[in-house]
């Protein structure tokens, strides 16, 4: 077999060549040399590193493409040396510009002249280091290419190029002054050059992991949570010390990263890359009953529960953060789903976790309280205790899926009190004392406690969490399984063409929207900062006040508190949003009060429901009854229609009912409509 030795002189020439005359030829036919130019950025150092088209060198050279992707480290090497040719070459005689606070021409001669007129006061203690600099949750750790010592006798500096993992320090100041006067100078050692970090890739559904060192620029290029395309090389990474005797001839791996590309799909992202709507599209989303369309999109495979698929989609969209004077007030939206296995829960949030621009999915048995927060681990590299994220912290600025949690132990359930409301985790181990964002809406699906939902118990009693934690869930949703001849032959004939034909039914002349178009537009909609008016200020203290009237009159009723308020603001934030509008608007505050009214009602139990079943007529005469007791002019007690229609649609009362129940008491004698479209009661 005869191997054939590369010229690798021949193979920086074809480099020099590539680099100094590619060129792509632009609409009016000028030519653009991109790497020239990166050079000449380079040169001015207005530019870190360079960065190639494997593509490009593909089309200039195949066989040079086929060469870089087999020796791969050694041409990176050689396009090294090229490229500080080039620099050079277009420098010429002139020394290049200082731009880095830590140039080294101009840095040595003043720490030389300061260290020589001082003694030596500012040097920090290594006790003083962790108030100065507080522990990260992904520490960027330093590795050195060159070692600079500086001797704090004369101010001499040496130099060491470092070529390994281990190496060992000069003991001894080498300089003239300090040879000749035996000074013998102590050392201090400075890190001069690049960082690296190392990054975790999950592949498929085992945990699995890969080392990736990033050198430069690229560190700090992503946060954990981030989904990145890395351009590198993989390479074995030999063991030393008691490692390599224990390990024998295995070696570890990496990946030396290259080049990092952000592409986890966060609102600025998209909206930086492909926000741009076509005409189709904007057709669409113009439609008088988009909202509808939006949430009969959200998981269309699975039957019904559109009011369950219209809360889940404002969670996607969340509502506003507020922070007033350090007070911050939570905009994001947090929904738990309950009732009887087999509702297609898991199935909600399953869509909910793929739809979701960054998102985090997890079940209750399988999550630990450290495995949802933080936790504490020990950098094998330098032995230091450092931060690992959880689940709520990679899925800050998102969407985290809990399903199964009510199988959660309770010291791990309340590990996310914290971040439920106040949307942080503290944390204080070994050591470290530090407080993580975690901006993150959790949905979660509970099972009952005993199989199946008992109607005749609370809902405290079916589902066992405590009210410290359910009160901090913005909407409360029980899914039941009632058996009902029409909607059991209604779901049946969805679920065998779901399964016949592949794909959902279209109903009620809607088609279901594509994802990305449903992504695109949450992100558009993230934009939007609304805001309540003034004007909306007392509809909303009455309807908080009626929520407190309904909870005192009713003992057995779902627990409200101030964050029922909070929970409808929200819910109009985000309703606002969708609307891509700056101002919430009351129609906005009636829609979220319309979803609190029918998750609280899903949530009555079948006795209570027999307490107080009162029909829809006699409901909406007690609303217009106490609507016109409320008023304080006596010379003039008479209602707007379209007040008594909004109040009525708030409780949940459609308006067919309402101008049924005014025909009904109109005939009767006890009220009338005016010619002003005004209820005026003639019995009082």
């Amino acid at each position: 077999m005869v191997y054939e030795i590369t010229d690798y002189d021949r193979e920086k020439e074809k480099i020099r060549d590539f680099l100094t005359t590619f060129y792509h030829e632009e609409a009016d036919d000028m030519k653009l040399f991109p790497y020239d130019k990166q050079i000449a950025r380079l040169a001015e150092r207005e530019q870190v590193g360079l960065y190639i088209n494997m593509d490009d060198v593909n089309e200039y050279d195949p066989a040079l493409y086929i060469a870089i992707q087999q020796n791969a480290r050694r041409y990176h090497m050689l396009f090294g040396d090229v490229i500080d040719s080039l620099i050079q070459q277009k420098l010429g005689e002139k020394q290049p510009p200082v731009r880095d606070a830590l140039d080294a021409f101009i840095f040595q001669r003043v720490y030389l002249d300061r260290k020589q007129n001082e003694d030596g006061s500012g040097t920090d203690q290594i006790q003083d280091l962790r108030k100065k600099y507080p522990p990260q949750l992904l520490q960027v750790k330093p590795m050195a290419s060159v070692m600079t010592y500086t001797c704090d006798t004369c101010g001499c500096e040496t130099y060491q190029p470092i070529a390994g993992p281990a190496f060992i320090p000069p003991l001894n100041c080498p300089s003239k002054d300090c040879v000749e006067n035996r000074a013998n100078g102590r050392l201090q050692m400075q890190i001069r050059t690049c960082n690296f970090f190392n990054e975790q890739v999950p592949v498929g559904s085992i945990p699995r992991s890969l080392t990736v060192n990033v050198i430069g620029e690229n560190a700090r290029a992503c946060v954990p949570g981030d989904v990145v395309r890395i351009t590198g090389t993989f390479a074995p990474l030999m063991r030393t010390g008691f490692r390599q005797f224990t390990g024998g001839l295995t070696t570890e791996v990496f990946v030396e990263a290259h080049h990092i590309e952000n592409i986890n799909m966060n609102s600025e992202d998209i909206l930086g890359e492909q926000y741009e709507l076509t005409d189709e599209e904007v057709e669409i989303v113009s439609q008088d009953n988009f909202y509808e369309l939006l949430a009969y999109s959200i998981a269309p495979e699975i039957y019904g529960h559109l009011d369950v698929k219209k809360s889940l989609l404002l969670a996607l969209v969340g509502g506003v953060d507020k922070n007033v004077n350090g007070m911050k007030v939570r905009g994001c939206i947090n929904i738990l789903l309950m009732g009887d296995p087999g509702v297609a829960k898991s199935q909600l949030l399953s869509y909910v976790d793929r739809l979701a621009i960054r998102s985090q999915y997890t079940t209750g048995r399988g999550s630990s309280g450290v495995g949802l927060t933080a936790a504490v681990m020990k950098d094998p590299v330098t032995g230091e205790m450092t931060l690992e994220g959880g689940a709520l912290v990679l899925a800050d600025q998102g969407i985290c899926c809990i399903d199964e949690f009510d199988k959660m132990m309770d010291a791990d359930r309340t590990a996310i009190h914290e971040v439920m409301e106040q949307q942080t985790i503290s944390i204080a181990k070994a050591g470290i004392l530090t407080t993580l964002n975690a901006r993150v809406s959790i949905i979660a699906a509970a099972n009952p406690a005993f199989g199946r939902y008992n109607p005749k118990r609370s809902i405290e009693h079916n589902i066992d969490l405590p009210a410290a934690l359910l009160s901090r869930f913005d909407l409360l949703w029980l899914i039941q399984d009632r058996p009902d001849r029409e909607s059991d032959k209604r779901l049946a004939e969805h679920i065998t063409y779901v399964h016949m034909k592949g794909r959902e039914p279209e109903r009620e002349g809607m088609k279901p929207l594509d994802m990305s178009l449903i992504r695109r537009y949450i992100a558009m909609c993230k934009q939007k900062q609304p805001v309540i008016e003034e004007k909306l200020r007392d509809r909303l203290v009455d309807m908080y006040v009626d929520l407190r009237k309904d909870a005192r009159n009713n003992k057995n009723s779902v627990f409200t508190s101030p964050r029922s308020l909070l929970a409808v603001i929200r819910l109009s934030s985000a309703l606002a949003r969708l609307r891509l509008s700056d101002v919430v608007q009351s129609s906005d505050i009636d829609e979220a009060v319309r979803l609190l009214e029918v998750a609280c009602r899903a949530s009555i139990t079948t006795e209570q429901l027999k307490q107080h079943e009162i029909p829809l007529l006699d409901q909406a005469f007690a609303v217009i009854r106490d609507l016109y007791h409320s008023i304080s002019d006596d010379e003039n007690r008479s209602l707007p229609l379209q007040t008594v229609f909004k109040k009525c649609f708030a409780k949940g009362i459609s308006e067919e009912v309402v101008q049924e129940c005014i025909n009904t008491y109109t005939a009767n004698g006890v009220l009338m409509v005016d010619r002003q479209q005004r209820i005026v009661f003639t019995v009082a």
